[in-house]
């Protein structure tokens, strides 16, 4: 047999190899779909986060009223026809704040997850993995001392000292440029808690997915990807994003409830979100007085019901998530 035909023939066997490698993955895919379906709670999670998610979209079109809209003379009303959840001290919709909060959450969480989590924590992750050497070192390193910082006062400091400087470009982009009411929309508070959450939101998916392509690097098809000279961007790409896709979905769940919990908590401690955009974590902190919730419960037992709702399924959806994986 000739060079040319050892080639051709090692060409050939690698197709075949990638051809049982994409049939293989299509068939975990149709394996975890059919034991996700098995974990009752979970589906019900799922549904769940989606019909809230959803109503967050749609709060504009489902909001009887603008979450802004203020009639002094029906606040601190409880449940009416009028106002199904109550209105607040200064008489504005509970139900409406409701939906525009959800909403808050959903632009939230979805950016620091897709930038921070699932973008950058997958790249990092990757890289750390596969090139090994030094590379993983200062990766790793760069994250163990991210991980070691106090969390949450570290991104109460960072929203405080980064609040100011938003604000003066907020005003900036107002003066200078085409778009008008910029500051006025609260796009800056934002932008301040999208970059402190992301700064850490990287570091427990590139651990993750670092460990997964250790596990996976150095087995037979991607030696062989090697051998005939495939080029790494397409290793990465062909051999092993498919294996870690299961992993990527347990992040992205997890990461969903673990971001907007924080999000509210930044916003209950008054440097996350501000006004007037509307947070779960201000309606929360509105409420929670003792006085307060003595006189009017709702101002606190509406949004703590929802926060509490959108939480539990998260959390039961990861536990599913992680049952069925963990068979993979």
């Amino acid at each position: 047999m000739t060079n040319v035909e050892g080639n051709q023939l090692n060409i050939s066997n690698n197709e075949s190899s990638q051809n049982d490698l994409l049939n293989a993955s299509s068939s975990t895919w149709q394996a975890f779909s059919q034991r996700f379906m098995k974990k009752k709670l979970g589906v019900i999670s799922l549904v769940l986060i989606i019909v809230m998610y959803t109503a967050g979209i749609f709060a504009p079109i489902l909001a009887p009223y603008s979450y802004t809209e203020q009639n002094l003379e029906r606040s601190l009303e409880g449940p009416s026809a009028d106002h199904i959840l109550g209105t607040d001290t200064l008489g504005r919709d509970m139900y409406s704040r409701v939906l525009y909060s959800i909403r808050t959450t959903l632009i939230v969480t979805f950016a620091v997850v897709v930038s921070g989590s699932l973008v950058l924590g997958t790249f990092l992750g990757l890289v750390s993995g596969y090139k090994g050497g030094i590379t993983d070192t200062v990766i790793m390193r760069i994250g163990d001392v991210f991980a070691s910082l106090p969390g949450l006062p570290l991104l109460i400091l960072i929203n405080a000292a980064l609040s100011p400087k938003i604000n003066e470009f907020s005003l900036w982009i107002d003066e200078n440029t085409f778009i008008n009411n910029f500051q006025a929309s609260g796009a800056a508070s934002y932008i301040t808690i999208f970059f402190a959450l992301s700064l850490f939101s990287w570091v427990g998916s590139a651990r993750l997915i670092r460990s997964q392509v250790l596990s996976i690097r150095e087995k037979e098809y991607i030696t062989a990807a090697r051998s005939i000279g495939l080029q790494q961007k397409r290793i990465v790409i062909r051999h092993l994003l498919p294996n870690i896709s299961n992993l990527l979905i347990l992040l992205i769940s997890s990461s969903l409830g673990a971001i907007a919990g924080s999000e509210i908590v930044l916003t209950w401690f008054g440097v996350g979100v501000q006004p007037p955009a509307a947070s779960f974590g201000q309606m929360l902190y509105a409420g929670s007085g003792a006085r307060t919730f003595q006189a009017y419960p709702h101002l606190l037992l509406v949004p703590a019901f929802f926060v509490t709702i959108l939480m539990f399924a998260f959390n039961i959806l990861g536990d599913a998530l992680n049952d069925v994986l963990r068979r993979d």
